[in-house]
């Protein structure tokens, strides 16, 4: 039996590890969750480091699951609009939770200390989470029913926006879902 030199076998896994990167990446466009899907367990470390959040921890309430990232330019306007629903809606019926995806968590922080927002936001810096949902492009949404099915995806943000989401809210709100 021939053994391959050091080198062909760090190619052969950096090649292996290049193959893999692309399947997830393939995969998540092929499977991106949609309108009518249960969304995917989430749960992770918090942004600020108090602790963890979970999905679950709001079945019963209207939720709105934001992807974000610091250099995504569209979530500086999503971010205080999304708050803004989070004040006019109440925590009894409604959460916000969002996840982060920048590798440096430092970069979210920073990001957040020029636009503080009254929702937490997991730290997600392996990105894993935004593949099991399909996510695209940051920031992608997502408002999860009162059982967990997701009711509409929505991706991108401007400021047109906001009365579009802000109707689907009070609809899942108004009949219970």
């Amino acid at each position: 039996m021939t053994k391959l030199h050091p080198t062909h076998s760090r190619r052969a896994r950096g090649v292996e590890v290049l193959a893999l990167l692309c399947a997830l990446a393939l995969a998540s466009t092929a499977f991106a969750l949609s309108t009518g899907d249960r969304a995917p367990a989430v749960k992770g470390p918090r942004l600020d480091g108090k602790g963890e959040l979970s999905l679950e921890a709001q079945r019963g309430k209207v939720v709105y699951l934001d992807f974000w990232a610091s250099w995504c330019k569209p979530c500086a306007v999503s971010l205080p609009a999304l708050d803004a629903f989070r004040k006019e809606f109440g925590e009894k019926d409604f959460a916000v939770l969002a996840v982060n995806v920048d590798q440096d968590p430092a970069k979210a922080r920073t990001f957040l200390s020029l636009r503080p927002v009254g929702y937490p936001s997991l730290n997600d810096p392996k990105g894993l989470l935004p593949v099991q949902f399909g996510v695209e492009t940051m920031p992608t949404s997502f408002l999860i029913d009162r059982h967990g099915v997701i009711r509409q995806v929505h991706r991108g943000f401007r400021k047109e926006d906001i009365p579009e989401l802000r109707a689907a809210i009070q609809e899942l709100i108004r009949n219970g879902r």
